[in-house]
Formats: structure tokens, C-alpha cells, sequence
């Protein structure tokens, strides 16, 4: 395996721009060294990740130094952070002088220059430690090995024939796996320089000139609403889109404006990206692909018998592989929960395959998952279908306890001019009709946690 953070290329392009400030890779490798020497032989460091040149140098620091890199979020409040910092053992703080933060600071000088570059660090040793979003707790450390990191980013390259001639863009958080392992490390691994749009707003990505562009759904939404924006990513030969599913309607205005539909992928902090649509492959919205390079996957009952992969019916998503984390910090019963008597993760994903091995994410297990009249029902396609209809903006699906059905589907939309009626027709005229809400209710806004993730377990509450 070659180093984490890929061969020296003896490339004099600007390796990582963030904003209107760039490094080539000798420069970006001279400054990271600095902050190496100077984190060596702690036992974990914090970085706070806003996007900046900074960051990119800090996290670069600790992989050269072998030193754990806890990606601290940017816009974390003081109760989070300071949980982040007790829990993961970080000794020092890389970053800006930032309340309740009383760990040892290390200034982070981006035009620093160091000397040698340290020994490559084992392969096995820990390369970060990523916090969960706390939805059915506090934040876990996530804790994830150089070699999981670099197996997924090898596949990755493959499904997406990802190579240096690639100029990647995306504007990203640099304290997600989206933006910081495949965004930013990806990039450095494969030798792609980096644009960074410091925020993912339409006009920067059109004036970016990339060939790969990296976004969530609600980035590629805007987008698809500016149609100059749009029209200036024609050049682009990928457009990878994650986190949640991707709306019909907006596919379908990115390709009739650029000519490029954006392809799915699939992942957690905890198994990095497993499942991704190949930039080789017809693309079709909605599924996230196929097991990646070193990743097998299953599909599960709840008592643990094997789901047909005939598209339609859900089960519970399993997998394994090269690209796994090496547990949760602190926590080896949860770690153990995680897994299956028989090697495989728990996803807690609802998923439901094809016959030709692609699959469709339908929700959590937890929440998403209804069980209305005898059938099971995944939350995520009656949202995308509601999300098809023009008067909607945002949608989420939940059960809610029914004497008659068991759980009846219950829609909250918000929208513009919404006509409940209208919108359950439409749900059971693009849908199985079992799969129609039973009722909708308009809200002003959805609630959603620090991450922007929808909170169902407050719909319905007030």
C-alpha cells in the first residue's frame, strides 16, 4: 500500500485552494511537516475544521506525524466541543483561541516550513477519530485506521476513474467524511488538486472549472435553481452526490442544463463510503450503486433471515469490509453491538437491492421504517416521491401508532401553496397505494439537529 497521502508527484499545480489561497504540494507538505514536529508523540490532537488553509495543514500534520486527528466541528457549540475534547483525550488544540477550550494551542502557520518528512506510520495505526452525530445520544469517537481510509479511497477511485488529471470541487465541512476524507484526502491521495468553494454555493462552483464536483442534495437543489450555474458545470465528468437521497426532479434539471445527472453513493463514519453508483454505469436516481472494492453487503429480517434482492423488499443493510472502523473510543460494548455474531455491521439503514446488486437507502431502521397494514414501508422513497411534486421544498415521512393499520403514514411537508389531498393522489398514483400517506401536515420549517439532519422524533410534539 502506498503512503495514506499518496507519492510525491513533482507537481507544481496548486495541490489545495481554499477560496482565493492555494498550496502546491511541496508547500502544503513543508507546512504540515512544521506542525508534525511540533504534535510528535501526542496521543491525540484537535483540529478545528472551518474551511481554511489551516485545517488542510493541520490534518496533514497529524497523518505525517502519525498522531490521531480529531476533527472538531467548526460550528460546534460549547457543551459539544467540550465533549468532543474530553472524550477523544486530545492534548492539543490546532486551531484559533476559542471559548471553553483550555487545552494547549498550536498556532498553525499555513507558509510555515518544516524540515524531513517523518517515517510513513504503520498502516494499522489510527488516522482519525470522527464523532457521530449524537442523534440517539452523545457523539461517539469514531475511530478509523489509516488503512480503512486508504482501502476506500482506492475503491472509490475505481468506481469513479478518479485519477491526478481530475480537478476536484466541493465546498464541503472539512469535519465530515464527506469533505474531509473523500474531499480533501481523497483528493491528495490521487493526486487531483483541490478547489475549495469554502461554501457550496452555485456561482463558485460554476466558476471552479473542475472535472469531479462533490455536494449533498440541498447543494445540487440550488444548483439546478440557478441555470447558469448549472450550464457551467457541462465541462465536468462526474458529479457525485451523498448524504441523502437525491429529489428526481432535481436529476433531471442538472442533466437538461449540464448534461450530467449527479451519481449516489452511500457511507457512514463508521464504514466510510461502502456502496457507490460507477461513473461506467446508467445512472439512475435514488440508488446508491453497488458494494465498492473490498466491501461486501446483506440484507436482513429483523430475526436475521435472508431478504430477497428483488428491489422491492426492505431489509435491514449489513456489511463488511476493508474499509470498517476499528470500533467506537471508550465504548466496547457499543462497539460490540455494532456487529453481528457472524462479522457483519449493523447499519441501521433500511436498503432494498435489485437483481443487478444496486441499492436504494429507504431510511433508518429506527425511525423510518413503518410497519403499516401488514407491510414494511421505507419512509425515504414516499419522501422522494413527495419531494417530486413541485408545491413541496422539504418532506419527511414517519409512522405513528394506528389502532386499525398498526402505523399509519404521516407526512410533514413544507411547501408552497400544499394541497394535502393532491399530494396523497400523488404518492399513490407514483407508488404501490399502501405506500400513501394517510395524512399530511404543513409546517413552517422541519426541525433538523446542528448537522441539519430532519429530528423525526420531534414531528408530531407541540
Amino acid at each position: 500500500m502506498t503512503a495514506l497521502l499518496g507519492p510525491d508527484r513533482g507537481d507544481d499545480r496548486p495541490a489545495v485552494t481554499v477560496g482565493d489561497r492555494a498550496l502546491r504540494r511541496s508547500e502544503l507538505w513543508a507546512a504540515a511537516t512544521a506542525v508534525a514536529a511540533r504534535i510528535a508523540g501526542a496521543p491525540a490532537v484537535a483540529v478545528h475544521g472551518d474551511a481554511s488553509l489551516e485545517t488542510v495543514v493541520s490534518v496533514v500534520g497529524g497523518l505525517l506525524a502519525g498522531v490521531p486527528v480529531v476533527p472538531v466541528p467548526s460550528d460546534a457549540g460549547t457543551f459539544e466541543r467540550a465533549h468532543v475534547l474530553a472524550d477523544s483525550g486530545a492534548a492539543l488544540w490546532l486551531g484559533p483561541p476559542t471559548e471553553g477550550v483550555s487545552l494547549e494551542r498550536v498556532a498553525v502557520d499555513a507558509t510555515a516550513r518544516g524540515g524531513a518528512l517523518p517515517a510513513e506510520p504503520d498502516p494499522d495505526a489510527t488516522a482519525l477519530i470522527m464523532y457521530t452525530s449524537g442523534t440517539t445520544g452523545k457523539p461517539k469517537g469514531v475511530i478509523m485506521s489509516r488503512r480503512a481510509i486508504a482501502a476506500d479511497l482506492d475503491a472509490l477511485a475505481d468506481a469513479w476513474a478518479w485519477t491526478a488529471d481530475d480537478t476536484l470541487v466541493h465546498g464541503l465541512p472539512l469535519f465530515h467524511v464527506h469533505g474531509l476524507v473523500l474531499g480533501t484526502l481523497g483528493a491528495l491521495r490521487h493526486g487531483s488538486p483541490l478547489v475549495h468553494t469554502v461554501r457550496p454555493r452555485p456561482e463558485a462552483y460554476a466558476a471552479a472549472g473542475g472535472t469531479l464536483y462533490f455536494g449533498v442534495p440541498t447543494v445540487w437543489s440550488r444548483v439546478a435553481a440557478d441555470p447558469a450555474a448549472a450550464r457551467a458545470l457541462s465541462g465536468a465528468r462526474l458529479l457525485v452526490s451523498g448524504s441523502a437521497g437525491l429529489p428526481d426532479r432535481v436529476a433531471e434539471t442538472l442533466t437538461a442544463l449540464s448534461g450530467c445527472s449527479p451519481v449516489e453513493r452511500y457511507g457512514m463514519t463508521e464504514t466510510l463510503i461502502t456502496v457507490a453508483a460507477r461513473a461506467d454505469a446508467p445512472v439512475r436516481t435514488g440508488w446508491v450503486g453497488t458494494p465498492v472494492a473490498g466491501v461486501e453487503s446483506r440484507l436482513r429480517t429483523e430475526h436475521g433471515d435472508p431478504v430477497p434482492h428483488d428491489g422491492a423488499t426492505v431489509g435491514d443493510l449489513q456489511v463488511r469490509g476493508a474499509t470498517m472502523f476499528d470500533g467506537y473510543l471508550g465504548l466496547p460494548e457499543a462497539t460490540a453491538a455494532s456487529w453481528t455474531d457472524d462479522g457483519w455491521f449493523r447499519t441501521g439503514d433500511a436498503a432494498v437491492v435489485a437483481e443487478d446488486g444496486r441499492h436504494r437507502i429507504v431510511g433508518r431502521i429506527s425511525v423510518d421504517l413503518i410497519k403499516t397494514g401488514g407491510y414494511r414501508v421505507g419512509a425515504g422513497e414516499i419522501e422522494a416521491a413527495l419531494l417530486d411534486h413541485p408545491s413541496v421544498r422539504e418532506a419527511a415521512v414517519v409512522g405513528e401508532p394506528d389502532d386499525d393499520l398498526g402505523q399509519r403514514i404521516v407526512a410533514y411537508v413544507v411547501g408552497d401553496d400544499v394541497r394535502p389531498d393532491e399530494l396523497i393522489a400523488h404518492v399513490a398514483g407514483g407508488l404501490s397505494t399502501h405506500k400513501r400517506p394517510r395524512e399530511v401536515r404543513v409546517l413552517e420549517s422541519l426541525p433538523r439537529n446542528a448537522m441539519g439532519k430532519v429530528q423525526k422524533t420531534q414531528l408530531g410534539k407541540g
